[in-house]
């Protein structure tokens, strides 16, 4: 059999998304936004949105996530993406609006956004990426970090006297009347993959049903932030982070 007789259009098993442009990727090797990326953007292609949807990229180390996906997108302050979103939508209500958020952005200077955005249940979605770091700014504690972990400001480890515990951000806005869907994903092995991509589509579809906001929490690693390879960041992220960030839906209504 030649080879030409394999490679056609109807034996095609895989194909890149084109929502997905081809600029280089400024993320360090092995890390989790690219996977989240990538599956944000086959969501938006299966359904067919691509003509409705607007992002709102944070700041941190998705700040160009703009650069990445080609859809509308708006900037919003460090934090505010949520209170940006908020806006986008009751203007857009025929659109689909996201939220792209790392655990700095979003659990820190952005906690007051969220909770409110939240509790209003706006028909937003919120894709909240958790890796127990600062990584744009060069490691630091961040509200998601573990307890005993090392990071630029807590070379010793987290102490809980010192430095106060570890934010189960998702846990809290699970409680919230507004939110209809809540779930933490991970992206660190194909069956996961399939399973956050699962979670991701189904929260774009909620948030046309007027069934308030849909948050979907990715936990990942930063092997950066944690001066290890990428294999060895998974491998702490599942020793680790899990146990305290267990993965699975915490509302679905």
């Amino acid at each position: 059999m030649d080879i030409k007789d394999i490679i056609k259009p109807e034996n095609q098993v895989y194909k890149k998304t084109p929502i997905l442009k081809e600029n280089i990727l400024h993320y360090c090797p092995g890390c989790s936004h690219g996977v989240v990326h990538k599956i944000v953007a086959e969501v938006i292609e299966e359904m067919g949105i691509k003509e409705k949807t607007i992002g709102i990229s944070p700041v941190g180390c998705s700040v160009f996530a703009y650069n990445y996906l080609d859809i509308d997108w708006q900037q919003a302050a460090h934090g505010r993406a949520p209170a940006l979103a908020t806006a986008t939508k009751r203007l857009n209500p025929d659109k689909y609006v996201f939220t792209y958020q790392g655990d700095g952005d979003l659990a820190s200077i952005g906690c007051a956004e969220i909770m409110h955005a939240c509790s209003r249940g706006e028909n937003i979605v919120v894709i909240f990426i958790n890796n127990a770091i600062y990584g744009m700014t060069g490691g630091q504690m961040a509200p998601t970090t573990l307890l005993g972990q090392v990071t630029a400001t807590t070379p010793y480890g987290r102490k809980a006297e010192l430095n106060g515990y570890p934010m189960k951000i998702t846990e809290l806005i699970a409680q919230l009347e507004g939110t209809c869907y809540v779930t933490r994903q991970s992206v660190q092995n194909p069956v996961s993959v399939r399973k956050a991509k699962k979670a991701i589509r189904k929260a774009f579809e909620n948030s046309m049903m007027n069934k308030g906001t849909s948050f979907v929490e990715v936990v990942g690693t930063c092997n950066s932030g944690y001066k290890v390879t990428p294999v060895k960041a998974n491998q702490w992220m599942e020793e680790n982070m899990f146990p305290f960030y267990p993965l699975g839906d915490m509302k679905d209504r």
